[in-house]
């Protein structure tokens, strides 16, 4: 039999194992190269859009969603906020997460137009008592209430903005919804990969109008208050989200910075 000291030593070993090979990756040039290719070349097939989460549409890349269960599983928010519902997917993972995670949480998911398909997906999970619907614009002063109000009362929340990309919307997001991420938490700005793709015909976002764009203006001003966790996006690798995995500083950290 294993003892509990045994089991210790080999994790120890298995994460130096782990931490030697992702260097190894992180500096691999053709390698990263090749892998951002292959990402960029998977927008264009709508490769993300082909998986379900507990039958319903999730439309994100599959690296990315186990990273999402680790956040969770390490942070343990109690609160989730999402902007952009989709098809419901993203939600209804959100919301199962927590519950494996055994998180006693909720999870809102906000659009400006959550259509019918979306609601009858929520309405029909297991997980529906745990979400809240709120259709409006993310940035609108009710909204903003109304998010601001649900929130009272959890310890650990946690942001992930995906509706509207272009960088006024996102910027404006993260100026509005930052203020509500708990120290230790993290606040998650996907499709930020937009600012290194061709410019599409049929968006309004495009590089130089981004949400990676949005990300390093509001940093600008809010270094002291979030970090970047590049090691989460270093792992993924096939990532929406380069340089937008933000995790907030705690108290003692951002007088540190300030200092």
């Amino acid at each position: 039999m294993v003892s509990n000291n045994d089991a210790g030593n080999w994790d120890n070993e298995f994460q130096d194992f782990r931490k030697k090979h992702l260097d190894e990756q992180v500096n691999d040039t053709a390698f990263v190269e090749l892998s951002r290719k292959w990402l960029h070349s998977s927008s264009e097939k709508k490769y993300s859009y082909q998986f379900d989460w507990l039958g319903i549409p999730i439309i994100q890349m599959p690296t990315d969603i186990v990273i999402f269960q680790e956040i969770v599983w390490r942070t343990k928010p109690d609160l989730i906020i999402e902007t952009g519902v989709a098809r419901g997917g993203s939600i209804n993972f959100w919301a199962s997460i927590q519950n494996l995670c055994q998180i006693e949480g909720h999870v809102i998911g906000i659009d400006i137009d959550i259509r019918d398909h979306a609601k009858n997906a929520i309405e029909h999970s297991r997980f529906k008592e745990n979400i809240t619907l709120i259709e409006g614009d993310s940035i609108g002063k009710e909204i903003l209430e109304k998010v601001s109000n649900l929130s009272t009362g959890y310890k650990n929340v946690m942001v992930v903005l995906d509706s509207n990309h272009t960088h006024e919307h996102v910027l404006k997001e993260l100026e509005l919804y930052s203020e509500l991420v708990s120290e230790g938490c993290y606040l998650l700005v996907l499709d930020t990969m937009i600012e290194d793709l061709p410019v599409p015909g049929d968006r309004p976002w495009q590089p130089g109008n981004s949400p990676k764009s949005a990300v390093e203006a509001f940093l600008n001003g809010k270094k002291n208050l979030f970090s970047i966790d590049t090691e989460l996006e270093n792992r993924s690798l096939l990532t929406v989200a380069p340089y937008g995995f933000l995790v907030r500083n705690s108290s003692s950290e951002s007088r540190t910075a300030r200092d």
